[in-house]
């Protein structure tokens, strides 16, 4: 990938996606909004309270929010080239528990495109959309279902996850093993709160919450059954992005490293499996979700200049 050179002493993979996360990050005021789902829950999203301009929607990843460093650095750096940005949560992500029993997934599209189309509506143009790690996954599914009626001007993945069940392999080895101890004892505290609302609407109860140790096992005993699929493998396959590339008509960006310690790089796409319309930038280092050239803010955003030059680019 052209441009991009990992800082000293972040070279590593794990450096990367660790330094992402925890490195100090800005904050910009945020002012909320929410929007009422056809099915009567609903989804908040978070803008950036004192930026104007076009608007761009930020998708954030597994069990992320507005919180998130890697959000918090996107909607400063859009401030500053005169985009309003704001991250749109998934079901129960804004810290108030949704109204239905079920939960998100990776591959709900339906809410994704309620918003869209409200936003098309309400501003009289079609809003960007950037979306991280699983946000990524569902806006490329997104893309690929809609084709050229998205509703969406431009889009940005950055590290998205094209293969479900390799992703979950690939956590479950190694030292990335530590990532989804992180993941899943974060999905295993929301499904409690799930319990105490919905008990009998459920399928596991809490005393068996605590033997699901992999994202398998919690895909194929929660995810699957409490959202229609049949099991864990009928779960990723149906919502995995990568056979949704070919058919993408919006101009998008895919930003990926090949040392992506969520995914074995056997899953990313080759280029016949691309859309004209995509764009596919792989770096040999960068981690999940990394991309930093530099230990301090704003030296170390490449990642978030490289999609506001993107989001610039004329059609």
């Amino acid at each position: 990938m052209a441009g991009f050179r990992p800082a000293f002493g972040l070279g590593g993979a794990h450096r990367q996606t660790l330094a992402a996360a925890l490195l100090p990050a800005p904050r910009p005021p945020l002012a909320r909004e929410r929007f009422e789902l056809p099915d009567g829950d609903f989804v908040d999203l978070d803008w950036h309270r004192d930026a104007r301009g076009p608007a761009v929607l930020v998708l954030h990843g597994l069990e992320g929010d507005s919180r998130s460093a890697y959000a918090r650095r996107l909607l400063a750096a859009l401030a500053r080239c005169g985009r309003r940005a704001g991250v749109l949560h998934a079901r129960g992500r804004s810290g108030e528990p949704n109204r239905l029993a079920r939960s998100y997934t990776a591959g709900d599209t339906d809410d994704l495109a309620c918003v869209l189309a409200r936003l098309q509506q309400r501003d009289g143009r079609a809003p960007d959309v950037v979306g991280y790690s699983l946000g990524a996954n569902r806006l490329l599914k997104h893309l690929g279902e809609a084709a050229g009626r998205a509703g969406i001007r431009r889009a940005v993945a950055v590290s998205p996850p094209f293969d479900l069940g390799r992703a979950a392999d690939r956590l479950d080895r190694g030292l990335s093993r530590l990532y989804q101890w992180h993941l899943l004892r974060s999905l295993r505290a929301g499904y409690r709160v799930k319990l105490a609302q919905h008990p009998q609407a459920l399928p596991l109860g809490a005393d068996d919450l605590d033997a699901l140790k992999t994202f398998r096992s919690f895909d194929d005993r929660v995810t699957a059954p409490l959202h229609g699929y049949a099991g864990v493998e009928d779960y990723y396959g149906r919502c995995s992005c990568r056979p949704f590339l070919k058919d993408i008509a919006v101009p998008t960006l895919i930003v990926h490293a090949l040392d992506d310690p969520f995914l074995y790089a056997d899953a990313i796409p080759t280029p016949a499996e691309l859309a004209p319309a995509v764009r596919l930038e792989l770096a040999a280092h960068g981690g999940h979700v990394g991309f930093l050239q530099g230990l301090s803010w704003p030296a170390q955003d490449w990642l978030a200049r490289r999609i506001a030059a993107f989001l610039d680019a004329s059609d």
